[in-house]
């Protein structure tokens, strides 16, 4: 039974990095490195991730600053930037480019709150799911008589407090990222 809850937990916690990866890319009018994560230019025929290429720093509250290492990929890199839904015009001089964030409207905050709030309970659902998930296998374990009707109910509590915690680590990251959005 020991498997079946630390499974259920790794599932849950795999949720929650997750999510707070998802919320580590979008745009809260701060010029943030993680917009970039997802995003590959061509570097000598290979895929790679603008943060290899380049050193990647926020010079100021909206302004990143990416240089790259070898200044003949520049171009690509404007260019990986200009097709990517991000949103924003890179400004290049060839050497350095640099991405202004604009600062968000209060409408676009909103709108980006109710997308946070969307994906906390995208998560919540999957945590659920793995609650769910370990409880079925705990009853098939008293089913086949592998566990005794008081292990089942100790389990199924054991699987219900970690889903409580899980829930509740879930909200206060969604509470955090909500209110940096909607500060400035």
């Amino acid at each position: 039974m020991k498997t079946v809850l630390k499974n259920a937990e790794d599932k849950m916690t795999k949720t929650i990095t997750h999510l707070e990866e998802a919320y580590s890319a979008i745009r809260a009018g701060r010029a943030n490195p993680a917009v970039l994560d997802k995003l590959t230019v061509d570097y000598y025929g290979t895929p790679t991730p603008i943060n290899q290429v380049a050193a990647v720093s926020v010079t100021e509250a909206r302004t990143l600053m990416i240089q790259p290492w070898d200044a003949s990929i520049c171009r690509a890199i404007e260019k990986a930037i200009q097709t990517s839904d991000i949103g924003i015009n890179p400004q290049s001089d060839g050497k350095v480019i640099r991405m202004i964030f604009p600062p968000l409207t209060e409408d676009r905050r909103k709108d980006i709150v109710k997308e946070v709030s969307k994906m906390a309970e995208e998560a919540k659902v999957a945590v659920r799911s793995s609650r769910r998930d370990a409880i079925d296998k705990i009853k098939a374990m008293k089913k086949s008589g592998e566990i005794t009707e008081d292990d089942e109910s100790k389990g199924e509590k054991k699987v219900q407090d970690i889903t409580d915690k899980k829930i509740k680590e879930i909200d206060s990251i969604c509470e955090g990222k909500q209110k940096q959005v909607m500060e400035i």
